[in-house]
C-alpha cells in the first residue's frame, strides 16, 4: 500500500511484509510527526519564513534567547496570580473536592420536588409552548423566559437551609 503525504512531499509504503514490523512502525512515526510538524508550522516541518521574518524574530530580545518556548514569567507575577483568586473559586473547589457539592445538588433537587417547584416549572414551560406554538419554541427561547421566573420562585425555606449548610461546611473546613 503506497501513500503519498502532502506535508513532507513523498511517498511512503506502509504495511511491504519485507520489512521488519519495528523498522515500519518507526519509518511510520516519523512519518506522522513530519505530518504534525507542517501542520502546526513548524519551521522544521515544511513552511519555510522569509529571511526577513527570521531576522527580526531574531532581532526581538524576548525571542533571541529560546525561540520554541516563550520566556518563563517571574514567581512574583505568579504570586500576584494566586492571590486573585475569587473566594467563590475557592469554595467551590472546595465543595467539588470534598464532594459536597454533589450532595447539596442532591438535597436541592429533593427538596424543589417536595415543595413542588418542579411541578410549577413544567407547568410554565408547557404554557409557554402552548403560547407560542409546539414548532416555533427553541430550547434557548424557554430557558430564556423561564429561568428568572424559576429563580424568583424558588422557596425561601429552601434557600436559607442550603444557605446554612453551606455555611456549616465552611467552618468545619475552616476556608471562612
Amino acid at each position: 500500500m503506497s501513500l503519498a503525504c502532502a506535508a513532507c512531499a513523498t511517498s511512503k509504503r506502509f504495511g511491504e511484509a519485507t520489512r521488519p514490523s519495528r523498522i515500519r512502525l518507526r519509518s511510520e512515526q516519523r512519518h506522522r510527526a513530519k505530518q504534525s510538524k507542517a501542520y502546526r508550522g513548524d519551521r522544521r516541518g515544511g513552511t519555510h519564513e522569509t529571511k526577513q521574518e527570521r531576522s527580526k524574530s531574531l532581532s526581538n530580545p524576548s525571542m533571541r534567547a529560546s525561540i520554541n518556548r516563550p520566556p518563563t514569567p517571574n514567581q512574583e507575577e505568579d504570586e500576584e496570580e494566586r492571590k486573585e483568586v475569587p473566594l467563590s473559586e475557592i469554595i467551590n473547589l472546595k465543595l467539588v473536592e470534598s464532594g459536597e457539592k454533589e450532595r447539596l445538588m442532591e438535597l436541592l433537587r429533593e427538596r424543589l420536588v417536595e415543595c413542588g417547584w418542579k411541578d410549577d416549572m413544567k407547568a410554565l414551560c408547557r404554557a409557554y409552548a402552548r403560547k407560542k406554538g409546539r414548532n416555533n419554541v427553541t430550547l434557548d427561547d424557554l430557558i430564556h423566559v423561564i429561568t428568572p421566573k424559576g429563580r424568583a420562585s424558588v422557596p425561601g425555606a429552601v434557600k436559607a437551609e442550603l444557605l446554612q449548610r453551606i455555611r456549616s461546611f465552611l467552618m468545619s473546613s475552616s476556608v471562612w
